[in-house]
């Protein structure tokens, strides 16, 4: 199953998403470390994999935006998910997956 994701761009897209979510939700733990206990080291490392994450999840997305005729409002909502903390997984259960759906059903026939 994890061959298929990274063979299609929506695919690529949705593996990217998962992980810009989880490095916001870290970035947001190490951010205690860093002012609570005083601790800077983490939150440098979780902030620069979360910046790579998030520009390519922007690239990505204009990617899928051109490959699956995505309209604006939607490109918008899931450009606006990656601000949001827990956006992205709602974003992969309400927007991206219709789209996979689709492309599932298209190889079955």
């Amino acid at each position: 199953m994890s061959s298929n994701l990274w063979s299609d761009s929506l695919g690529r897209f949705r593996i990217v998403a998962f992980l810009e979510g989880c490095s916001y939700l870290l970035l947001g733990f190490t951010m205690v470390l860093k002012y609570k206990y005083a601790n800077p080291g983490p939150n440098v490392v979780v902030g620069y994999a979360h910046g790579f994450l998030f520009i390519l999840y922007v690239i990505l997305l204009f990617g899928v935006y051109r490959k699956y005729n995505w309209s604006l409002m939607k490109t918008f909502l899931a450009f606006v998910a990656s601000l949001i903390p827990f956006g992205t997984f709602i974003a992969e259960y309400k927007l991206f997956r219709q789209d996979v759906d689709a492309t599932e059903n298209e190889l079955q026939m």
